[in-house]
């Protein structure tokens, strides 16, 4: 009897398995890389850097843009679309999500999103980036060109890269390697959800716990960083050398922290640090928007939508924190954090422009700020001259649920298939509908 239990709890484990692999792959090839010169003649661009041009004209040959004006002469050999009608923008840059990471949160064997321990600086999301997963193409359908892959965990994660969506792996994939830090703030204030356990005294000192944590590892990864510069130490340990560079200034630290005490902890913990500091999430940075701007911090805001926090708020509190941020003169970024919810990104800085937020704004927090916050503004974020030809071509406004419709994107110059399984489904069942 037990051999037969051990048998079939075997034969359900390999099918499972056969059946996530199965369903974490898609079949769409990416884009070859670009053969002939390409003009996008007489649409309206979306430059970022050199606000709209209205019947204009973008050129791009071997990867990168040569021109970008009104009524431009055609390369020899170039193919010529018409996008009369149309807008151009900058493909759009997904930050702080786990794409790829996840492909059914119910199937455990599809989520990888993170390492066990506190304490894992070392970790490289990009390693574990599935570039096949069956949610990606549906992403791409909205106009994300990139993604910010982060890991997630408590305290100190690991590191997160900036990959192009439409590759082979992630190797293919790897717009940029090893960003910065990521640090899941501890938590304030008490959790009372029903599924919390610990008493009020009990989730106090696990919090004060974590905080002496955080602090002991950032005196050692100091220390550690002093040793090496000064060669006393010569053995090298994965983990600390993974947090050298944030105290060199070539990595950044990107603080994950929603509540407004979160946030003015941050704010005093950089005061002493001086860290090339990042804040993720900040949903109550709207309460904080002047320190925040004084003390030159970014800020990547990731609750674009959702009920308020707390009873007194005004109900539009999550959709008009970004033109508050905007007023305040905060450097900052829309996000849509998760894997496959992050398709609404676009639709996220639309809704912002409806709160109060200048529409060039909302473009630039879903472009060339999540570039300029990576470290990758000379190359992505914009329309201009030498930059990566990563844009796409919508036949209305891209920032809108029902205007938006992509029907180019060009990644380096490489033009993407946007196909997806619901495209294919709805393109299915209209067939049927015509026929009747």
């Amino acid at each position: 009897m037990k051999k037969v239990i051990r048998s079939l709890a075997l034969g359900m484990a390999v099918a499972s398995t056969l059946l996530a692999g199965s369903a974490t792959a898609n079949n769409i090839v990416p884009g070859a890389p670009q053969s002939a010169p390409v003009l996008l003649q007489g649409g309206t661009v979306h430059t970022v850097s050199d606000g709209v041009l209205e019947g204009a004209d973008v050129i791009f040959a071997d990867g990168k843009i040569v021109a970008v004006g009104n009524n431009l002469s055609a390369p020899e050999g170039a193919r010529i679309l018409d996008i009369t009608g149309q807008h151009v923008y900058p493909g759009f840059i997904a930050l702080d999500t786990t794409l790829g990471l996840v492909e059914m949160e119910a199937v455990r064997a599809t989520v990888d999103t993170n390492e066990v321990g506190n304490f894992t600086p070392e970790v490289q999301a990009h390693h574990a980036y599935n570039a096949d997963s069956n949610v990606t193409p549906t992403i791409l359908y909205t106009g994300i060109t990139h993604a910010q892959i982060v890991p997630e965990g408590s305290l100190v994660r690991g590191q997160s890269s900036l990959l192009k969506l439409d590759s082979w792996n992630w190797r293919d994939g790897l717009e940029q390697s090893d960003l910065g830090i990521h640090l899941s703030w501890p938590r304030v204030g008490l959790n009372t959800a029903w599924w919390e356990r610990r008493s009020p005294e009990e989730q106090k000192q696990a919090q004060a716990r974590q905080r002496e944590e955080l602090a002991e590892i950032m005196e050692t990864a100091e220390v550690y960083h002093g040793a090496r510069e000064s060669g006393v130490q010569t053995r090298i340990d994965r983990r600390w050398e993974a947090m050298r560079g944030l105290f060199s200034k070539e990595k950044k630290l990107f603080v994950h922290a929603d509540d407004r005490r979160q946030i003015e902890e941050v704010l005093a913990f950089n005061e002493r640090h001086g860290f090339d500091l990042v804040l993720m999430g900040g949903r109550d940075a709207w309460m904080l928007a002047d320190a925040i701007a004084a003390a030159d911090i970014p800020v990547v805001f990731g609750s674009p939508y959702g009920l308020p926090a707390r009873v007194d708020e005004a109900y539009d509190t999550a959709f008009s924190t970004p033109a508050r941020l905007a007023e305040a003169g905060v450097e900052f970024a829309i996000a849509y954090p998760g894997f496959w919810d992050v398709r609404n990104l676009a639709f996220a800085a639309g809704n912002a422009v409806a709160f109060g937020l200048d529409y060039d704004q909302a473009v630039a927090a879903i472009t060339h700020a999540p570039a300029k916050i990576l470290g990758v503004e000379d190359r992505l974020g914009s329309i201009s001259v030498g930059k990566q030809a990563t844009l796409i071509v919508s036949a209305g406004d891209a920032l809108d649920h029902l205007g938006q419709r992509i029907n180019f994107m060009f990644i380096g110059g490489r033009e993407v298939d946007l196909t997806n399984k619901q495209k294919e489904l709805y393109e299915k069942y209209q067939q049927r509908a015509d026929s009747e």
